[in-house]
């Protein structure tokens, strides 16, 4: 039998905070692995003149709302918040959660945020991930008892401390994006766990490319744990009826257009979708639940398409 793990990514715009909040412990008590939200301060899906709800703090109240599932951000946007913070912060929440925090990190993208709330946007994507470059060894350091030093060009940083440190000996660093140059080399440098979506064939090559820069570093490609980002999940008896629950939770969330390719369907049709990702080593699927977070769809994809993917 296959071991397959599934995330639920709880979109945290066009919604208030109680069904947010109850998104969170349903995943819980369903038994999902993980639990995630999105880093942004703008509706990145639709209109970004919605509301959306800030991500660290919905993350910390989760956890204490919750009992078993891990909790992280997917993923936490570099741009916003001090590495040495967030490292700070990763650590206050693994101790909120009793040893259940994930710290997901990426270079960020969505500039209109950036611009409106007055954060530092760089130059272009390149820039952005040199100081994602600069923050990983401190954030990694700081996670694993060192006392790092930066004298980036973005970050500085001087035998800073973490006490206490965190409950788990090594928390573990996500680092999402799917960059061949530079960001698949930082997860191979620096990271526990990648996130790389876009649909299955985009995550097989680009994982052929993850496992090379390990190998040039010498690392064992099997220390990082493979998640992928699968889409918008919607489950029903009939495609029709999945099909109509699934645009209306994309007329819901701003208007926006309706994302195409997607796991929508019968358990079978999911689930068929899905299957040649746990076939390349995909065991972590992270599926996204727009407001207001379909029950039927969350409850059935652990509960029926699971176990048709762990028979293989």
């Amino acid at each position: 039998m296959n071991d397959v793990k599934f995330g639920a990514l709880c979109w945290n715009q066009y919604t208030d905070w109680p069904p947010l909040l109850e998104a969170g412990k349903r995943a819980d008590r369903l038994g999902y692995d993980t639990l995630w939200t999105w880093d942004h301060l703008y509706p990145i899906v639709g209109s970004a003149d919605g509301p959306i709800l800030e991500a660290w703090l919905t993350i910390t109240a989760w956890a204490m709302a919750t009992r078993r599932v891990r909790i992280g951000l997917m993923v936490g946007a570099n741009t916003v918040r001090n590495p040495a913070i967030v490292a700070k912060m990763a650590t206050t929440l693994d101790h909120i959660s009793n040893g259940r925090a994930i710290l997901g990190i990426g270079a960020a993208w969505f500039e209109t945020e950036h611009l409106a709330f007055g954060l530092p946007f760089g130059s272009g994507f390149p820039e952005r991930l040199r100081w994602l470059g600069e923050a990983l060894p401190v954030i990694r350091g700081m996670l694993r008892g060192e006392e790092p030093t930066a004298r980036g060009e973005q970050y500085h940083a001087k035998q800073v401390r973490n006490l206490p440190p965190p409950i788990q000996p090594a928390l573990p660093i996500l680092v999402g994006g799917d960059g061949e140059k530079v960001t698949l080399k930082l997860v191979a440098k620096y990271a526990d766990a990648c996130n790389i979506g876009g649909g299955i064939a985009n995550v097989r090559r680009k994982d052929a490319v993850l496992k090379q820069h390990c190998a040039d570093i010498g690392r064992d490609e099997r220390e990082i744990e493979r998640t992928s980002g699968i889409g918008v999940t919607v489950i029903r008896d009939s495609r029709e009826e999945a099909e109509r629950v699934f645009k209306s939770l994309f007329e819901r969330n701003g208007k926006a257009p309706v994302w195409q390719d997607q796991p929508v369907g019968t358990p079978n049709d999911v689930a068929e979708k899905l299957a040649p990702y746990i076939e390349i080593g995909y065991r972590h699927l992270v599926a996204g639940f727009p407001s207001p977070y379909d029950e039927e769809s969350m409850t059935r994809l652990v509960t029926e398409v699971k176990p048709i993917l762990e028979r293989g």
